[in-house]
Order: C-alpha cells, then sequence, then structure tokens
C-alpha cells in the first residue's frame, strides 16, 4: 500500500529567506490595515448610524447604515476587475498599493464629514461615497493579496501559510473591536461616542492605511508573476476559458460569505438588538470569540496540507448547513456571557473551514495568467450581492417580524456552498501554483529540440 505524502510541519520544513518573510509580512501588514478600515465601518455603526440618519428607531438607523454598507459593496467587483488586470498585467506588487491608497481617502472622508443635523441629505450621499471608495479597495485588495501570499508561500506548508490572509482579516476586526472596547471601557462616555468620538477609528484608519503603503513599497515580486506567460487575449475572455473554476468559486464563496458576515459582523448587533445584550457586553463577546477564531485559522490551514482541502471544506459545508438555524435560534434566547460566547465560537469554528483556505484553493484553481482575476472577481460579485446585503436583510427581517426567515436563508447558502464543495476538485496535489509556467515550458521545449540537442 503506498503511502500518503504528508508535507512537513511548518516549523520543521526549511527555513525561508529573509527577503521572502519580509514580503510576506509585507503583504500581510497591509492586508490587516485594509480590513480594519473596511470593518470599522460596521462596527461603529451602533455609534454613527444616528449622526448620519435622523428619526426612528436604533433598528430602522442600523438598517439605513446597512443598506450604505450594502450599495458600497456595488464597487468591489469594479475593484476586483480594474485592480485584478494591473496585478495579472503589471505584477503582485502595484495593485494593493493603489487599494491601499483609497481604503485610506474613504477613511478620511467617513471621519471629517458632518452629520445630518449639520449638513442634511448631503450626509448619508458623502458617507455613501466613501463607502462606494472603500468598496472599489477592497475588491482590489482581497484578490490581489490572496494570489500574493499564495505564490509566495513555500510548497507543502501553503495550507499553514495562506491561513493567516483571514488571520489578516479578523486581526483587522479586532483592531476595530479593540479600539471601541478601549473608548467605551476606558477614554470616553457613552455620550462622547455618541457625538463624536466614532470619529476616531476612521481618522486612526487613514493614517494607518498610509503606514501601509510605505511597508508594501518593499515587497518582492512573485516568481509565479514573473514567469507568468505575457497575454494578448482581454483577460475577461481567459477567465471564460475557465469558467467551470469560476462556477466552483462561486459556489463555494456564497455560503461562506453570507455566514462569515452573519457570524463576525452582524453577530455583535443581533446579540444587542435580539438577544438584549448591552452594546458594551455585545463588543466584547464578539472580540474573545473573534480572538479564538482568528487563531484557529492556520491550524485548519494545516489541517489541510496534511488531509487535502475538500474533506475540510465539506465539513464547513456540512456544518453550516446542519447547524446554522439551532445555533442563530440558542443565540437569540442566550442569556448569560458563557452561553453566548460559546454560542458564538460554535457558528466561528464551522466557518472555519472554509475561511482559512478558501483564497488558497481558489489559488489553487486557476493559472498564474489570471490568477488574480480569477480569485478576486467571482468572489467580490458574491461578496457584493450575498455577503453585503446579509445585514441589511437580517434586519429587514427582524423589522417585519419575520426574524428566523434570515436563520434559514443563511442554512440555505450553506448547503449551496455544499454542493460546489463535493463537486470541487482536491487541489492540494494538483495545484496549479506548483505546476511549471507556460511560457518556461515553452523554452524548455524549443532546447530539447533544437539542433545539438542532448
Amino acid at each position: 500500500m503506498l503511502r500518503r505524502h504528508r508535507p512537513a510541519l511548518p516549523w520543521t520544513s526549511l527555513p525561508m529567506s529573509g527577503r521572502r518573510l519580509r514580503s510576506i509580512v509585507g503583504a500581510a501588514a497591509g492586508n490587516v490595515l485594509e480590513w480594519f478600515d473596511f470593518l470599522t465601518y460596521s462596527v461603529f455603526a451602533i455609534y454613527f448610524s444616528k449622526a448620519f440618519f435622523s428619526g426612528g428607531s436604533m433598528t430602522v438607523q442600523l438598517l439605513n447604515a446597512a443598506a450604505i454598507a450594502a450599495v458600497g459593496y456595488i464597487a468591489r467587483p469594479l475593484g476586483s476587475w480594474l485592480i485584478g488586470v494591473l496585478a495579472d498585467r503589471r505584477g503582485r506588487r502595484q495593485a494593493p498599493s493603489l487599494a491601499v491608497a483609497m481604503m485610506s481617502a474613504g477613511s478620511f472622508v467617513i471621519a471629517v464629514t458632518p452629520g445630518y443635523s449639520s449638513i442634511g441629505a448631503a450626509a448619508p450621499v458623502i458617507l455613501l461615497a466613501a463607502r462606494l471608495l472603500q468598496g472599489f479597495s477592497m475588491g482590489g485588495e482581497a484578490g490581489t493579496s490572496a494570489t500574493y501570499l499564495a505564490e509566495t508561500a513555500p510548497p507543502g506548508r501553503r495550507g499553514f501559510f495562506v491561513g493567516f490572509v483571514q488571520v489578516t482579516v479578523v486581526f483587522g476586526q479586532l483592531l476595530a473591536l479593540g479600539l471601541l472596547l478601549l473608548l467605551q471601557y476606558a477614554l470616553l462616555t457613552p455620550a462622547q461616542l455618541d457625538s463624536w468620538g466614532w470619529r476616531i477609528p476612521f481618522g486612526i484608519g487613514g493614517v494607518l492605511a498610509i503606514f501601509a503603503l510605505v511597508l508594501r513599497r518593499g515587497i518582492d515580486e512573485t516568481a509565479a508573476f514573473a514567469h507568468r506567460r505575457a497575454l494578448t487575449r482581454n483577460l475577461l475572455a481567459v477567465l471564460a476559458d475557465h469558467r467551470r473554476a469560476v462556477l466552483i468559486s462561486v459556489g463555494m464563496s456564497i455560503g461562506g460569505s453570507v455566514s462569515f458576515y452573519t457570524f463576525t459582523v452582524y453577530a455583535q448587533k443581533f446579540m444587542v438588538n435580539t438577544s438584549g445584550f448591552g452594546r458594551n457586553e455585545a463588543t466584547l463577546i464578539a472580540t474573545v470569540a473573534l480572538v479564538l477564531y482568528m487563531l484557529w485559522q492556520p491550524l485548519f490551514g494545516l489541517i489541510s496540507d496534511w488531509i487535502g482541502r475538500k474533506p475540510v471544506m465539506l465539513c464547513a459545508g456540512l456544518g453550516g448547513t446542519l447547524l446554522t438555524v439551532p445555533i442563530m435560534s440558542a443565540l437569540g434566547g442566550a442569556q448569560d456571557f458563557t452561553a453566548a460566547l460559546l454560542l458564538n465560537l460554535a457558528g466561528l469554528l464551522v466557518l472555519s473551514g472554509f475561511s482559512s483556505i478558501h483564497w488558497l484553493v481558489k489559488s489553487e484553481l486557476f493559472p498564474t495568467e489570471v490568477r488574480a482575476l480569477g480569485v478576486g472577481l467571482p468572489f467580490a460579485v458574491v461578496s457584493s450581492v450575498m455577503g453585503g446585503t446579509t445585514e441589511w436583510l437580517a434586519l429587514r427581517l427582524k423589522e417585519a417580524g419575520h426574524e428566523t426567515w434570515f436563520f434559514y436563508y443563511v442554512s440555505a447558502c450553506a448547503a449551496v456552498s455544499l454542493v460546489a464543495y463535493i463537486v470541487m476538485p482536491e487541489t492540494r496535489d494538483r495545484s496549479t501554483l506548483t505546476q511549471t509556467p507556460a511560457i518556461v515550458r515553452e523554452v524548455s521545449q524549443k532546447q530539447e529540440t533544437s539542433p545539438g540537442a542532448g
């Protein structure tokens, strides 16, 4: 019986060069700050929503803020397309820097925009414009940074290292939550947070994004891009040649995207608006849960290096399909800190099977010449249509008196992804990341067939 090859543990493999490590750190740090800026909007919505929208209950104000967020997601596919094309044409280094610059501008605009009481309807209009700019930036950032890390990570350890992509996502959100906790418990009163304190994180995010831009100036280009085939065809046409990979990517993203925004973003508001927790306690529960969730991501990636990507994702699909409704129902009736924390962790544990490796799986499905676009664009479309509307739909159903319908919606989306996980190929051992670039193969073949060869 043949023994299955098991990749070496990450800490026992050959050491990486200092330049490669600096490049990985630079890319990851930029991604952290991008997600901090982007998710600050959702984390602080419970405070700034009343500043931009007049009248109504908390649910109505949050609904308006969620609607702005959902509309902002429309820009993600456009950003993914334009910045993804830049990454596949000009290199992996330039594109993320452009994304960071736009995110910084969006954050500064939100930080300085006067409220509805000062400039009336212009306030939500400016908020929308800033959010569209941030959505454009994030659409381009997600695919290009994941592609960069996938191409830079050592073979045999890709699951472990690319698991840190999701660490950067969650760490960015934790920075936003941590700042909110600091403001809530140590620096500001609730009245100050409601009045002007919510502007602080947007200002900080704008400054930190500039710092990320400086970090990314020193990263190296990936070897995979350096040896790519220079394409003359339109990249969208090339992407159409890989339509099966595109469809699989879309399918796996539907459940994962909706579940991600349910358990990492909406859960905080759900605990306040439905379970009855105070804003401070709900923020603390969400923060503790996300810390543990963040630490799981490289571990799930490591498991995928050992047993394959497909089994890990199948567990996420089955768990999301069968467990979402009971978890959300129980969380809605939770009365104490421990119960709410455990239920949050249960949802995040199921989600980890998707979130830890989906960027890597998509990178392993597409060739170098179209990888950044293939990884980013399908996810951006799904995130725009499904993920970006998650909070809005949940709040809308609650306002209509049918909150439990949302639980079944999330479960149904997970079932769609389960189908994609069933039909997807196992990419660990048949990854496009390990295939010889086309241009290198052509050169080798010419050398072998030239006169005097051999």
